[in-house]
Order: structure tokens, then C-alpha cells, then sequence
């Protein structure tokens, strides 16, 4: 109430406040947005810096121009560099990678980022089997939004009624290119080009292609743009995949064990489930495009027609050769002379004690695919002088499916004993196992996971938008409208294989060894000359030798229940908006009505049949369904005050909202077979409602030139975090249920304060430079198993800085982007946080003719170090990915 009633105060104060400002000094009329058309980084930067003195709202925006003159080859990569802007590489537990994947905003998750496209949903799709069933957010996958295809995107920090409501923290739409804007007749466009990888030491293509027609008249235009991308990766990494555990010294009865009885100041110490020595490849291969109609039946009505798929193969190889430490280190006693810091084993020795397997290995190949796709139809009708209309309706679909897993799991080292050394998070652990791990010392075999998992995101939606434009006054015109969407995300798992005898097929099969200076960037004294099947022998053994049982949904299938849900919202909204305009000032206030109806569908292991719904070999399940509404007026005011000619002072205040993770609300409950940890559902989770302020001065000190101040906070009503709880869940390996401490999501309140600073100056006519800096402090009210009250995806700092040159032949720009740590989620039931990190990029171009450029980017070129950590003292994974550089040659008619 008290939050309400404080916004509902500062819209109110806006508006006192525009009234008194109408005595001002006249000024220019501000626009409500403005797209930026350059022609080289001056200019595009000039312009820049014009669309945001205009904008009545907070809004950054970036232009396609940019995007070609920055080492960027995805939307998220090139929109890092501005301010209140973080970007991370994955979205759920695989780990960091080269590229960016998800974008959010002023220090929070990206789930409370919303990303359109030309204003619409985009139906999302990722490749990695834990983001199809398991961990599913809100966040938009942009791997699949190559560059070529955009003119511009903006940056919405500041709500308004008018835009589409499901981010908390923002909103990036970005926007697409259009036939009837183009000024000749004819445009094609063509880049050649090559990507290189020195990790994965590969050249692979990277072709993209444009044609657009336009009549005489400009009232017919056509445009088709393609895409076709092949990328191969390499990833060399140490990872504890499943943290630190608590020594217990018990035996499952609760006795107590050899450690219990020898070792009593071991109990309650942290030491490594697993430790692994892990090689990660994939081959991404992106094609698709983009088709564009517009045709004008009259000077004052526009109708369009625009289709849009991407698709990515990204089948991958992943080896983990592990030390076991769940298998030996809370039952066997270490030699003497251990040392325990901090709560943590850190320096230890077990001799080998024979029949106890000190390692395990897995190698996991999958066939993986992502795509996504959407068709929309809309109308813009000038119906008179004084009013607009704009009507779409579209419809988005995205797949991300795993169709196939080959996966082998063998133990091995028996009897070897094994050690490890801890130096703190910041530095991988020293580690061996002793005894045979050559493909001769494996002593037992184990497969699971050969199943289908498809994750599918639907949406269906219509709009009708409409302005009443008014000539005289301080109310410039008034925004309303309407938006009606039925959306579905899904996951289904409803066949796969039951496991044959793989280990005689394929015991004897192909082998190959880890690269030569596997991981040397990273450090670290652990196993490097390692072996393992290759893709080919595994993917043959399994297939050979085991039983696909597709259309069983009985209890002889293996239509695994446990791992499918279903969440439908329909969503109705309708919203108002008043925009004023008078001397030296112009703002907005509006109100949008939000209806939630959400229907949830998932399932509960049960273990007595009578209980049970369904069943198949992966065990029983009871059915359950729950239904939520959810119904909200969303305020929101935007003011610009001009104090000067060159000072411009903005407030904006409003609330939002962000509906909870798909999995969060809808996945069943699942587990990791080897540390016995997993992750869940709650679908009675309320939406995140957020109370937003904002306040930012900017001072237009010259030409190009630009130095703004400023603060935000926002408050979050029923945000999102992570209790812990022990489930019964079916294991793979037992095939019975068992004790797992499972993460579930509740509400919780949070909290988030900070301040953005930039700069932008031009340094003679040839160069310049660039810098911000963006500082957040996050917290929850929730307090994490280790003690702290941190909130998701909150880096305390984040900085760019940038310089460039050019001329009318030559342009290069440098940039270096700098995020601090910031928590990502659990692992298992502890939280766990990604280090700071920088990258350094560049970017060159060069212009031969008028109809032929050449570029070359290079993106990472510090080769960072991509660290995690559980605490201070445990670290959970180091990640090299190398450097990439591209080289395009573009032609243009």
C-alpha cells in the first residue's frame, strides 16, 4: 500500500510539475522516439545522442549501422556496451561460453528483461537440454537473432502504458527493416565472410544476403533477407558440477561410518562431490531468413505481411573425466596430515583402497536443435487528420528439441586412491586419481538420458493501437488500445530407449585423445591427457543396442511424465496514455490494465499405484492442475524538462510486472543421479510487481559530446528465489525412488538501487572516445543457504570504454566491457556466482569502393577466463573459450 500510494504521489507531483512548466522558455517539440539512419560511427553517434535528448522516455537505441561497425554477430553482444546494459552466455547450468545469449537490465535476471520483435513476442527455443524441460525462464534466446537482420534496436528503460507489459525491468524491441523505407528501387546487399576459432582451430562460413524491390510508386515493396552460418566451437574446462557437500561421517542407517568413528573433526566439512576435467565441442550451423510484404492501397492506409525463421543444429560432445569424491570421501578416512580451512578439506590424500572406484567419466553426445519462427499481418490507417489506427495479429512458435542423447558413464581407478589441493575460487584445485583410467581400467558401464526432450513455445496474439492527435494545448495526443495473447510453453519427454548390452559393443570402440595444451590457459595440476569414444562409436554402440519404444505410454514405456508440464496464460490488456507537450517540456502518463488467466499442468512421483495417474518405466505419477488469475492496473509517467540549451532533466516513475519463470511455475520435480540434488516447481508463485523510479540530468557540452547522471531504484513485490527441500524422486541408476534435496522456487521481496553515468566525446574530426558506468546494489529478503540476502543476476559494477577513428576510407573502434560478480542461481542447494570478467574487442573496416567493404572483427581477444564460484574458498568451474575473429567482404548494389 505504501509503495502504491508513494507512485501514485509522484505522478501526480509530474503532472503539477507540467503545468508549472508550461511558463517556461519555448523550445523544440520532442518526438516520442526516433530511429537513427547513419552513415559511419560520427555520424551514428551524433545521432545517437539526438534520439536520446528527444525521447520523452529513458531509451537507448542502436541502429544496424552500429551493429555493422562493431565486432557484434548477435544483437546481445552489441548491446552490452551501453549503459545499465549486462549480458551472460547461458540460461540455465552449461556453463559460460564465447557469445552472448541473454541480455538484462540495471542488475537483475534476465527473465525480468522482455524482448520483442517490432514490438511483438518472439517464440524462444535454446539448444541445451536442461533450458528445454528443467530450468526454462522468460529470457529470449538471441542466439537465433543474427545482426544482418536488424535496423535498429531499442532499449526501453523507462515503462510506458503503451508498451507491451512483462518487463519488470525493461524492455529491448528490436526492429526489423521494412521495403518501403528503402530509397532505391532496387537494394541487394551480399557478405562473404569467414569466422575462425583458434580454440576449436576451424574457419568456417558465414554468408548473409539481402534483396529488396520497391515500385516506382512506393506503394508495393518486397524484401527478403537469408542467412546461412556454421560455427565450431571448443571449450576446455575444470568443473564441480555438483559443488561441495557436507561430510555426515554416517552410513545411510545413520550409524556411524569410518570416518564418523576415526575422524570427528571432519564432520560437517565441505569437500568436492565431483571434480572434472571437462572438453566441450559443437558445431552451430544457422540458416534462415526473413520475408517482408508492404503494399498501400491509399496515401493513407499501409499493410504489411512479415515472416521470420531461424533455425540452429547445435549437436555437442561433452567429456567430464571426474574425481568421485561422493563415493569415497564421507566413508573412507584420508591419510594423515589433511587440512581442513574455513569449513573445507582443502589439502587431502586417500591411499587407494581396493573395490572403491575413485573416478568416474561421462561422455555425452547429443543431437540438439533451436528454432524459432513467426508470421505477422498489421495495418497502419491514417483515418483522418487527426486519428491513427494500427492493427496486428501474429503468430510465433519456438522448438527447442534434444532428440537423441548417447551417453556413457563408466567408473574407473579402482583401488588407486586419489588427492586434491584447494586454493581458493579463484584458481582451479589440483587433483589425480591413481590406478588404470585407459579404456582397460573401466570397471563398470552405465547409460541413461537416451531420450527425447522438445521444449515448444507458442503464441497467438492481436492488436489494436489507436492516437488521437490534438493541435492546440498542452495534451498533445492520447495513445489507447488493446492486446489479447494465448501463449503455451511446454515440455515433453514421451519416448526414448531402454539400454541393451551397450559396454560389449562398445568397449573395444574408436578412441581419441583430449587436444594437445588441453585447458593452459586456465591452470591448474589435473588429469589433461585423457581419452574417450568418439561420437561416432558411442552414438553406434547405443543405437545397436538398444530398444527405441515410441507411441508406449504405458508402464512398460518410457514416457517419462516426470519430466513434462504445460503452462497456458491468456493474457488481455488494455491501457491509456496522455502525452503532453508545452515550452521546454514534454511528457506522459498513462494506465494499462493487465488479466492473467494461467492454467498449469505437471505431475507427483507417488509410489502407491492407486494413487497413480499414469505410469511408465520411469515410475508413477499423479496428475495435478492448478489455475491462477492475476489482475493489475500498471501506472506509469514520464516527464522531460529542457533546464537549458544543453541540459535536460527526466523522472519516471511506474510499476511493472513479470510473470514467473515457465519452470518455475510448471516443471516437475528433477535430480542429478550422482550428488542427488535437482530443482523444481511451485505453481502457486505470484507475479514479480515492481515499483519503478527514475531520474537522469544530461548535459550536451558540444558537438558529439555528452556527460549524463543517473539513478533508478526499484522495488520487487514477490520476486523470485530458491528454497531447498528433500524430495522422493525415481533414479536412472537404482531404478527406485530416492532422497534428493531439491531446489523450489518461492516469493520473496527485493530490491534494487543504482546509478548510470556516460560519456561521449569527439577528439578533433578523426577520433573519439566513449565510456559509462553503471553501479546496482541488489538484495532479497530471502537469505540463501550460505547466508546471503543476494538477488539474481546483480552486479554491483559494470563499465564500457571505447575509443574509435575514422575517415572516409578507414574506421576501427576498440572496446572494453567489464561486468563484477553477480549470483546466477543454485547448484544443487547452494548458490552459486560467476566471477567478474572482462573482454577486450575490435573491429576494422575499410571501404575499397562504393560497392565493396571489408570488415574484420575479433571478439575476446584477453581469452578471459570465465570463473564460478560456491563461496569465497569453493570454486565451482573455470571456463577458456579462446578468441574469434571474423573477416567479411560486403557488397552492395
Amino acid at each position: 500500500m505504501h509503495r502504491k500510494t508513494l507512485l501514485s504521489a509522484a505522478i501526480v507531483s509530474c503532472l503539477a510539475f507540467s503545468a508549472h512548466a508550461q511558463e517556461a522558455a519555448p523550445s523544440t517539440t520532442a518526438t516520442d522516439l526516433d530511429t537513427v539512419t547513419v552513415t559511419g560511427i560520427r555520424g551514428s553517434m551524433e545521432k545517437s545522442l539526438d534520439t536520446k535528448r528527444e525521447a520523452n522516455s529513458r531509451v537507448e537505441v542502436v541502429t544496424a549501422e552500429d551493429v555493422g561497425k562493431l565486432p557484434a554477430h548477435n544483437v546481445a553482444d552489441t548491446l552490452q556496451r551501453l549503459p545499465g546494459v549486462n549480458i551472460s552466455s547461458s540460461s540455465a547450468d552449461e556453463g559460460g561460453f564465447d557469445e552472448a545469449d541473454r541480455v538484462s537490465l540495471r542488475g537483475t535476471s534476465p527473465s525480468l528483461t522482455q524482448t520483442l520483435i517490432n514490438g511483438h513476442s518472439v517464440g524462444s527455443a535454446d539448444w541445451f537440454v536442461l533450458s528445454q524441460g528443467s530450468n526454462v525462464g522468460r529470457s529470449v534466446s538471441y542466439t537465433l537473432l543474427p545482426s544482418e537482420l536488424v535496423r535498429s534496436v531499442e532499449v526501453n528503460k523507462s515503462s510506458q502504458a503503451k508498451l507491451q507489459d512483462g518487463g519488470t525491468t525493461g524492455t529491448v524491441n528490436i526492429i526489423t527493416r521494412k521495403p518501403l523505407e528503402f530509397a532505391n528501387q532496387i537494394t541487394a546487399e551480399a557478405s562473404v565472410g569467414m569466422v575462425r576459432s583458434d580454440s576449436a582451430k576451424s574457419n568456417d562460413p558465414q554468408l548473409s544476403g539481402l534483396f529488396n524491390y520497391k515500385n516506382d510508386e512506393g506503394t508495393f515493396g518486397v524484401m527478403v533477407q537469408a542467412f546461412s552460418q556454421k560455427r565450431e566451437l571448443r571449450r576446455e574446462a575444470q568443473e564441480i558440477p555438483s559443488g561441495f557437500f557436507q561430510i555426515t561421517g554416517k552410513n545411510a542407517d545413520g550409524s556411524l561410518n569410518e570416518v564418523g568413528l576415526n575422524n570427528p573433526d571432519l564432520i560437517g566439512v565441505y569437500a568436492p562431490s565431483l571434480l572434472g576435467s571437462t572438453l566441450f565441442e559443437q558445431t552451430r550451423e544457422r540458416k534462415g531468413g526473413l520475408l517482408a510484404l508492404q503494399f498501400k492501397p491509399a496515401d493513407n492506409l499501409t499493410l504489411g505481411l512479415e515472416g521470420f525463421s531461424s533455425k540452429m543444429d547445435a549437436n555437442n560432445y561433452n567429456r567430464n573425466f571426474m574425481l568421485w569424491g561422493g563415493n569415497f570421501a564421507n566413508s573412507q578416512s584420508p591419510e594423515a596430515g589433511y587440512v581442513v580451512k574455513d569449513g573445507v578439506l582443502t589439502n587431502v590424500t586417500y591411499a587407494g583402497k581396493p573395490g572403491t572406484n575413485y573416478a568416474v567419466y561421462d561422455m555425452i553426445y547429443r543431437e540438439a536443435t533451436a528454432k524459432s519462427s513467426y508470421i505477422t499481418a498489421d495495418a497502419d490507417w491514417q483515418i483522418n487528420d487527426g486519428l491513427n489506427a494500427r492493427f496486428q495479429a501474429g503468430s510465433t512458435k519456438g522448438t527447442g528439441s534434444t532428440p537423441r542423447q548417447f551417453i556413457a558413464e563408466v567408473t574407473a581407478a579402482n583401488g588407486g586412491g586419489a588427492n586434491w589441493t584447494t586454493h581458493g575460487a579463484g584458481t582451479p584445485i589440483d587433483w589425480n586419481v591413481g590406478g588404470d583410467i585407459s579404456p582397460a581400467g573401466v570397471t563398470s558401464f552405465g547409460t541413461w538420458g537416451n531420450q527425447e526432450v522438445t521444449a515448444e513455445d507458442k503464441e497467438k496474439w492481436f492488436t489494436a493501437d489507436f492516437s488521437q492527435y490534438f493541435d492546440t494545448g498542452t495534451l498533445s495526443s492520447i495513445d489507447f488500445g488493446v492486446r489479447y495473447a494465448d501463449h503455451k510453453r511446454e515440455a515433453l519427454s514421451p519416448e526414448g530407449a531402454s539400454p541393451g548390452d551397450i559396454w560389449s559393443a562398445l568397449k573395444d570402440g574408436a578412441t581419441a585423445n583430449y587436444p594437445g595444451g588441453f585447458a593452459g590457459g586456465i591452470g591448474g595440476n589435473f588429469p589433461r591427457n585423457l581419452w574417450y569414444f568418439t561420437p561416432g562409436a558411442l552414438k553406434d554402440a547405443i543405437l545397436n543396442n538398444s530398444e527405441w519404444l515410441a507411441n508406449n505410454d504405458g508402464p512398460d514405456g518410457r514416457h517419462n511424465y516426470g519430466a513434462e508440464w504445460k503452462v497456458e496464460e491468456k493474457n488481455f490488456a488494455g491501457y491509456v496514455q496522455a502525452n503532453f507537450v508545452g515550452d521546454r517540456w514534454s511528457g506522459n502518463v498513462g494506465l494499462r490494465y493487465v488479466n492473467v488467466d494461467q492454467d498449469i499442468n505437471t505431475y507427483q512421483a507417488v509410489t502407491d499405484a492407486a494413487n497413480a495417474d499414469v505410469s511408465s518405466l520411469f515410475g508413477k505419477w499423479k496428475a495435478l492442475a492448478y489455475n491462477n488469475k492475476h489482475e493489475r492496473i500498471l501506472p506509469s509517467a514520464n516527464i522531460k524538462f529542457d533546464m537549458s540549451d544543453d541540459l535536460v532533466f527526466r523522472f519516471a516513475a511506474s510499476q511493472t510486472q513479470t510473470l514467473p519463470d515457465f519452470s518455475a511455475l510448471g516443471a516437475s520435480s528433477w535430480g542429478s543421479d550422482l550428488s542427488r540434488v535437482g530443482g523444481g516447481g511451485n505453481p502457486n508463485l505470484n507475479p514479480v510487481l515492481s515499483t519503478n523510479f527514475d531520474a537522469n540530468i544530461e548535459w550536451y557540452f558540444m558537438p558529439r559530446g555528452m556527460l549524463s547522471v543517473g539513478a533508478y531504484s526499484m522495488n520487487l513485490k514477490d520476486y523470485v528465489a530458491f528454497g531447498t527441500e528433500t524430495q522422493m524422486l525415481f533414479s536412472e541408476l537404482t531404478n527406485q525412488l530416492e532422497a534428493y534435496e531439491v531446489a523450489v522456487p518461492v516469493n520473496s521481496n527485493g530490491k534494487v538501487t543504482g546509478l548510470e553515468v556516460a560519456y561521449e566525446q569527439p577528439i578533433g574530426d578523426n577520433f573519439g572516445v566513449n565510456a559509462n558506468y553503471t553501479y546496482a546494489d541488489g538484495s532479497t529478503s530471502h537469505t540463501w543457504e550460505d547466508g546471503s540476502n543476494n538477488l539474481l543476476g546483480t552486479s554491483k559494477n559494470t563499465y564500457n570504454v571505447g575509443g574509435y577513428f575514422e575517415n572516409d576510407t578507414f574506421g576501427a573502434r576498440v572496446s572494453y566491457t567489464y561486468r563484477s560478480s553477480f549470483l546466477i542461481g543454485l547448484k544443487g542447494a547452494s548458490p552459486y556466482y560467476q566471477d567478474d570478467f572482462g573482454t577486450l574487442s575490435l573491429s576494422l573496416s575499410y571501404k575499397a569502393t562504393d560497392w565493396l567493404s571489408v570488415s574484420f572483427d575479433a571478439l575476446n581477444l584477453n581469452n578471459p577466463t570465465l570463473k564460478y564460484y560456491q563461496s569465497s574458498v569453493i570454486p565451482s568451474a573455470f571456463y577458456e573459450n579462446g578468441r574469434q575473429y571474423y573477416l567479411n567482404f560486403r557488397f552492395k548494389y
